[in-house]
């Protein structure tokens, strides 16, 4: 029989890859409190010096979009000044045409509201 020759007791198989080890993997070596703390210090560092340039950028566009807004809003200004300058010559001539034939105006429409004369349209025909 081949289990109990001396020769084979001595022999081991190899570990199987897929068996489960009980043994935890190793850990990765730990940084110094040092290196820790000069990382640390550099990507505070890093994150206040983004801060400053987003800071910067944000300022750089608003004074653009304030330059921009100033250039083209003064032409909207223009052409508001323009049309006040219209409507009030508009408004200057129909209050000076008022002042001239108000009475008139007045007058007739005073006469026509009280005169009535009743008159029969032409479409209607008189009863036979």
């Amino acid at each position: 029989m081949l289990a109990s020759s001396p020769q084979l007791e001595n022999v081991r198989s190899p570990p199987s890859p897929f068996a489960s080890s009980h043994q935890s993997p190793p850990s990765p070596p730990r940084l110094s409190t040092t290196k820790n703390a000069d990382r640390s210090k550099r990507v505070k560092d890093a994150r206040q010096e983004a801060q400053r340039e987003i800071e910067d950028y944000r300022k750089q566009k608003e004074e653009e979009f304030k330059k921009f807004e100033k250039e083209h809003s003064s032409g909207n200004q223009r052409a508001e000044e323009d049309a006040r300058q219209d409507a009030d010559a508009q408004m200057q001539a129909i209050k000076g045409c008022g002042d001239k034939s108000g009475d008139k105006v007045v007058q007739d429409l005073l006469r026509v509201v009280t005169d009535v004369r009743p008159e029969v349209p032409d479409r209607v025909k008189a009863p036979p």
